[in-house]
């Protein structure tokens, strides 16, 4: 099966890196799903997204990402993010938590909805 390199970098750190047959990611234009040969794109990523990589051993990886840009490539897919959580390391109860207690900060609601649609994808 065809292979692609895939890494998941946000600003603090490089989350993930490896072959990959398949990535998913919320853009602001929708959600795209990437295989190795797919035409260059550059996609912004929406703010509380998430991206899924299914690695070439057939793992899934999923994160909460909090904006940043998607770039394609034939042989890759790299993932910007401003911040990113790996759905493993996601407290779920602390970001429903937030979504209660949270009232007007919309930056705060969408990072915690993306952590929980995260936890619930992986």
């Amino acid at each position: 099966m065809a292979e692609m390199t895939v890494e998941l970098v946000a600003v603090e750190r490089r989350l993930w890196s490896g072959s990959a047959t398949l990535v998913s990611a919320q853009t602001t234009e929708g959600e795209i799903g990437v295989m190795p040969g797919h035409e260059p794109v550059l996609g912004q990523l929406v703010e509380g997204g998430v991206v899924a990589i299914t690695t070439a051993d057939g793992e899934r990886i999923v994160a909460a990402v909090h904006g940043g840009f998607l770039s394609v490539t034939a042989k890759s897919v790299t993932i910007l993010a401003e911040s990113a959580e790996l759905a493993e390391d996601i407290d779920v109860e602390a970001a429903r938590a937030v979504l209660q207690e949270s009232g007007d900060d919309l930056e705060a609601i969408a990072v915690a909805k993306g952590r929980v649609r995260a936890v619930e994808r992986a």
